[in-house]
């Protein structure tokens, strides 16, 4: 009370003092005569002039006797002398008039103070929308979730094909958001989070919206990168703020994408701590994962193709307590995939989709989607009227093996040394049974490395592989090497891919599948930390686990298989010699076999039996 007592004093003293100094200024302006300067040069010359102030433009002074109006003190301006001779003259009332620089000297100091106004507004609106310099000062801890409203995502289920499984499971997720209250009558409880797992490309966002657009419920779609700022304490804000938002619009579901980069296990790295920020975000994310109700109406997805990093406490009951597994469509989904893409496309008169997808083993959604918009962009270039099957060929080969370099020149040893290299491939895996059958063999250059080319197509899915398939799938490898050692008695550089991945079969084989009749049916490797990533996809290296003698043990078996599987794959081809001469002399012609010249081919080549040589 005191102080205020103070301030409101203080401002009344204030304000009487400019009332005073505004009178005295007032009252001191209307003492003083303007006059004309022809006025005062008659003043000055009649002798009524007592005293004068002289200045670069003003003249002020007192008279002896006041003017008529009662004022003593005068002002004028003055006028060049020469001008002044001659106006008086005349007889004409003249005064001077100095120039006005008021809106000049106005501009010149409230201009820039208005620039700096306007300046420091935009700045703080910007920054209050989140828009500023470092994503908004003012709302830097809001959530960056994009939200669409109700069915406004334009995805249904009726656009997901080939994860039917996984559709059956988030069913019941859209009929708990439709009615939230009466789907816990027997005293169940919905899930109160969902993990989508799968490889990259499988339809993990497309289900999610999917949910929300069967469901017509708002939909807050943000990835877990966007909650890590380089502030301490906005990931925890914003996570705070996305849930906020989302209890405000339930029922709602909120998906967080990519859930790996916000989720990783805590302790894991060298500079991980109670007080990095990822941790701070984590923890706060768990708190708000057990901090709502389930029946409230809101619902958890979250998609990630590595969970194997995942914090364990997000994966425990009552977070994300579900987990629904998005995995690459078999041959029936790809078949589906295909119909649901193909609906875009102007296809040829017949086309079966069937045959696409029989191609096509361990294509993700996105693959198949992509190889679709290839095989339009190949019909359009070549000016046909619709999409045919030799379009998709051409496209599955340009996914797989990569653009052709026709302008990259090889000279005539280069090629044939391909061409033989090509045919070694092509001819055991004509004589071995249960290999994959070769759809076409060429010598063109694809993609960065690749000289040649084999293209096998498997008939069937398969989840399962026997020590025989194995060895089998080494010496289809081993073939162009060996065919190589065998023309020209020398090896060349064509076949380190091959080796690369004979190596990692036969490795596998004695360390993950127990088939080594020397170090028995020991596992001597975990299984690979991403158990997501694709069937030819190197496995991450781990601490070994086991002696150095057994380490040993492990590289003279591998070794010894690798060398078994090399001279049978060359046993074959000595004993298929003439065929190899003939068919790369074809190939050589050709330049490309499709499958009804390696048909012809096969009828000359017996096949072996299925024990090794």
């Amino acid at each position: 009370m005191k102080n205020n007592t103070r301030f409101n004093v203080g401002y009344a003293i204030a304000a009487v003092a400019a009332i005073l100094l505004i009178q005295y200024i007032v009252s001191a302006a209307s003492q003083v005569a303007v006059i004309p300067y022809s006025e005062y040069q008659q003043l000055l010359k009649q002798g009524k002039v007592a005293t004068v102030g002289i200045s670069d433009r003003i003249l002020q002074g007192t008279l002896k006797e006041p003017l008529p109006s009662g004022q003593k003190q005068f002002v004028t301006t003055r006028v060049d002398p020469g001008i002044a001779q001659e106006l008086e003259k005349a007889g004409v009332l003249f005064t001077g008039q100095v120039e006005s620089t008021l809106v000049r000297d106005l501009l010149s100091w409230v201009m820039p103070v208005l620039l700096f106004f306007g300046l420091w507004w935009y700045i703080g609106k910007r920054a209050a929308e989140g828009g500023g310099f470092g994503g908004g000062l003012m709302a830097i801890g809001k959530s960056k979730a994009k939200i669409y409203v109700e069915s406004n995502t334009g995805v249904t289920f009726a656009d997901v094909a080939g994860v039917d499984e996984a559709k059956d499971e988030l069913r019941e997720i859209v009929d708990f958001l439709k009615s939230p209250a009466g789907y816990g009558r027997l005293g169940g409880r919905m899930p109160k989070g969902v993990l989508l797992v799968g490889p990259p490309g499988t339809g993990k966002t497309l289900l999610a919206k999917a949910i929300a657009g069967e469901a017509k419920v708002p939909f807050f779609s943000i990835s877990g990168s966007e909650f890590v700022e380089m502030f301490i304490g906005v990931g925890a804000a914003r996570v705070r703020d996305l849930f906020q938002q989302a209890h405000q619009k339930a029922p709602a579901i909120i998906f967080i994408d990519e859930l790996d980069a916000l989720g990783r296990a805590r302790g894991i790295g060298a500079f991980s701590g109670g007080h990095d920020e990822k941790e701070q975000t984590l923890n706060q994310l768990l708190v708000e994962l057990d901090g709502f109700d389930s029946r409230s109406g809101l619902v958890i997805l979250a998609a990630t193709n590595r969970p194997e990093i995942l914090d364990p406490a997000l994966l425990r009951a009552g977070r994300f307590d579900r987990q629904v597994l998005v995995d690459r469509p078999d041959r029936k989904g790809r078949t589906e995939i295909l119909m649901v893409h193909m609906k875009k496309v102007q296809l040829a008169p017949g086309f079966d989709a069937e045959a696409v997808a029989a191609m096509t083993p361990g294509f993700t959604g996105a693959d198949l989607a992509n190889l679709v918009n290839e095989a339009a962009l190949l019909a359009t270039r070549r000016g046909a009227d619709a999409v045919a099957m030799t379009d998709f060929n051409n496209a599955i080969e340009r996914m797989v093996a990569g653009l052709e370099k026709r302008n990259r020149l090889l000279n005539s040893k280069e090629r044939e040394i391909v061409a033989y290299h090509e045919m070694g491939h092509a001819l055991i895996a004509l004589s071995l049974p249960g290999v994959d059958p070769v759809h076409k063999v060429s010598i063109i250059p694809r993609g960065v490395g690749a000289l040649g080319y084999t293209i096998q197509r498997p008939i069937e899915d398969r989840f399962l592989m026997t020590k025989e398939e194995l060895e089998n799938k080494m010496a289809v490898l081993l073939g162009g090497r060996a065919a190589e050692l065998i023309v020209f008695e020398h090896l060349s550089t064509g076949a380190a891919d091959d080796l690369r991945r004979v190596t990692d079969i036969a490795r596998s084989m004695v360390t993950r599948y127990g088939m080594s009749e020397k170090l028995g049916s020991i596992a001597y490797d975990r299984e690979p930390g991403n158990f997501l990533a694709g069937p030819d996809r190197p496995y991450p290296a781990r601490e070994r686990e086991y002696a150095e003698e057994t380490a040993a043990a492990v590289d003279h078996e591998v070794r010894a298989i690798v060398d078994r599987v090399f001279q049978r794959a060359q046993s074959l081809l000595m004993a298929r010699r003439a065929i190899l001469n003939r068919a790369a002399r074809t190939l050589l012609e050709k330049e490309t076999l499709e499958q009804s010249d390696l048909d012809a081919l096969m009828q000359e080549t017996p096949k072996e039996g299925l024990r090794a040589v």
